[in-house]
């Protein structure tokens, strides 16, 4: 665990950006890192953007293979993998220019960079605003960051934060029982359902000075985010994605709808096609895909893009989350969403978590499968799913794992789940 602050964050930022202008680092550039999270990340990641050069952001656990591939794809002015103690001072901006660029995590396929390029100083300060309306850290308050800081999300409170003049407690790796110690201290926060999940059985019961905690990158099934309200009251919702942001949800208007992710963030519109949901892009959060046009075409339409989510809005405009695109099942002919049968198995006293996906199947396409962490009676729980299920969407089987496969963000690997299902 280690402390960032505006104080001792700016210095190292400038001499981080005087030494990459020492070696040619122009505007517009990218600088590849890969690093895990470490006090030198976030200095030399800000100093960079408030220059207008845009790291890179690459998973340290990816496969060597995947991590050159995209290393060279991005081709970076310059390869960091440690970060320099140096000396030096160059005049930054006071907010970003640019976005870091991340690459999706690419579940089903490569991954694909995500480029905004670089921004004119009063749009950069209109993305500022933007981020500080969603995470709103304040001067004395106290965020708590405890995933990796390449992924999108960590990297943006903790700069939102510092900006801010906030300050951010940041831990190498997910500790349930040291996160639990310090809570009390913490204003601010960014988690994944997961981490709720531990935090609940590592013993958090109230958070104090909590003022918005905010969760995001999976579905939360009911049963955990009303234990985690009750222990964290303050507990907001985000849905959105390397890409691009869609909407935000308080924890009144959750509790109103169980369920929603709820509306559009200001300056934003959603609207459902096909299916896909689309959110509407202020100019300063267009974007890309890195040197692909035909993948870029397919996600825009006009001034609004999809990330392959199916959903759906309600008579005021609150969106609800039926599931992803590519973890689409197509059984027999129809669509199985499976978000929408997980919420149903873990609704089972006897469920902890459910990751439901797709198996070919010669007579029907593919079939529905299910794996379950809890020690829910099979039977039963097969019993369960068809009474409150169509017949299509029922698992036809079932596999009981310890713990779910998933990615350091959070997202479950199904295609690791499929063959061992029974």
């Amino acid at each position: 665990m280690f402390e960032l602050t505006r104080e001792t964050v700016e210095p190292a930022a400038r001499a981080a950006a005087a030494w990459l202008v020492e070696r040619g680092v122009e505007r517009g550039d990218r600088v590849a890192i890969v690093a895990d999270n470490v006090p030198g990340f976030v200095p030399f990641t800000l100093g960079a953007l408030r220059r207008g050069i845009v790291p890179v952001l690459v998973n340290v656990h990816l496969a060597p293979d995947e991590r050159a591939r995209i290393i060279a794809d991005c081709e970076p002015a310059l390869l960091v993998e440690d970060f320099p103690e140096v000396d030096g001072r160059v005049d930054l901006a006071d907010v970003p220019l640019a976005r870091p660029m991340h690459y999706t995590s690419g579940t089903t396929g490569l991954a694909k960079g995500v480029w905004s390029g670089v921004l004119e100083e009063d749009e950069a300060r209109a993305l500022a605003d933007d981020e500080r309306e969603l995470w709103a850290p304040e001067t004395g308050d106290t965020i708590l960051v405890c995933s990796p800081l390449y992924h999108s999300a960590p990297h943006r409170i903790t700069t939102s934060a510092l900006l801010a003049g906030a300050r951010v407690i940041v831990f190498e790796r997910f500790e349930a029982d040291a996160i639990v110690r310090i809570f009390d201290e913490i204003t601010g926060a960014f988690l994944v359902p997961t981490h709720l999940r531990r935090l609940l059985a590592a013993g958090l019961s109230n958070a104090p000075r909590a003022k918005r905690i905010l969760h995001a990158g999976e579905p939360c099934p009911e049963p955990l985010k009303r234990a985690a309200l009750d222990a964290i009251p303050n507990l907001w919702e985000f849905y959105g994605s390397t890409e691009g942001q869609f909407s935000v949800c308080s924890p009144e208007e959750w509790l109103e709808r169980p369920g929603t992710v709820g509306r559009a963030r200001r300056g934003r519109e959603l609207f459902v096609r096909d299916d896909l949901i689309y959110v509407s892009a202020p100019s300063f959060a267009r974007w890309e895909y890195w040197r692909d046009p035909e993948k870029t075409a397919k996600a825009w339409n006009g001034d609004a893009f999809t990330v392959g989510d199916h959903g759906r809005l309600d008579d005021d405009d609150y969106l609800f989350i039926d599931g992803r695109r590519e973890d689409l099942i197509i059984s027999g002919g129809v669509n199985v969403y499976p978000a929408e049968v997980e919420r149903v198995l873990e609704g089972h006293e006897g469920v902890q978590e459910a990751a439901v996906f797709g198996v070919d199947d010669a007579e029907f396409g593919q079939r529905v499968c299910a794996a379950i962490v809890g020690d829910a009676d099979l039977d039963g729980l097969r019993a369960w799913a068809r009474e409150r299920l169509p017949g299509s969407h029922a698992p036809k089987s079932f596999v009981r794992v310890d713990v779910l496969p998933r990615t350091p963000s959070g997202k479950i690997r199904r295609s690791e789940l499929r063959g061992g299902s029974s």
